[in-house]
């Protein structure tokens, strides 16, 4: 897995850190403002336009930036009879597969994580949505926030919905994150209660 840069953490502990010259603007990002953040290494690697010719759409867009799936999966399986248990995870639960193109079973569900490792400010939250060209396929991906100071690779759950076999296409768009600026930063950062899940890298299992 390639290093992820050092960047200058001052830079991102708020946005205002990153153009004085603009009022600070509260609620959802644009794309200008995504674009500053990024350059400071909020995103990396980060894709200023949109590519979106023979695949599935990534890249920064007007209120949003759609990431992109890496090549690493875990996919559920019950060949073992494993129970699926938050709190005691077992590897037996799923097979693993570096994959351009992975297929989920029927019903069934797969772990991967994003091309894109992301350093939040402290004012800002982090929303993820889907992409409808999977949306409509029935793969849902779910996300939970990016909260406040967080780092790393995004681990994503992608949810076979359909009766059939279903592919995700790796270096491919895969989700949409919307940034949401607080009126002022929070009180205690993930960073200050030394989140279980910081500095992530790879597809990251339950973790208590």
């Amino acid at each position: 897995m390639k290093p992820i840069p050092a960047v200058h953490v001052p830079l991102l502990r708020s946005i205002q850190t990153t153009s004085s010259s603009r009022s600070r603007a509260l609620g959802i990002l644009p794309d200008h403002r995504i674009r500053d953040l990024a350059n400071a290494g909020m995103i990396d690697p980060f894709v200023e336009a949109q590519k979106r010719q023979g695949m599935i759409s990534y890249g920064l867009s007007s209120y949003g930036y759609d990431a992109r799936v890496a090549e690493d999966f875990r996919i559920f399986t019950n060949v073992d009879s494993a129970i699926v248990d938050p709190k005691e995870f077992s590897n037996a639960s799923f097979v693993e597969r570096q994959t351009d193109v992975c297929t989920i079973p029927p019903n069934s569900f797969a772990l991967a994580r994003t091309v894109e490792y992301f350093r939040i400010p402290r004012d800002v939250l982090v929303v993820c949505v889907g992409k409808s060209t999977y949306a409509r396929c029935g793969i849902i991906v779910n996300v939970t926030p990016l909260e406040p100071e967080w780092e790393g690779h995004v681990t994503l759950e992608f949810s076979n919905t359909t009766p059939l076999p279903a592919k995700i296409y790796a270096n491919e768009g895969a989700c949409q994150f919307l940034f949401f600026q607080g009126d002022e930063a929070c009180e205690t950062s993930y960073a200050d209660r030394s989140g279980k899940y910081m500095g992530q890298t790879g597809v990251t299992l339950p973790r208590l």
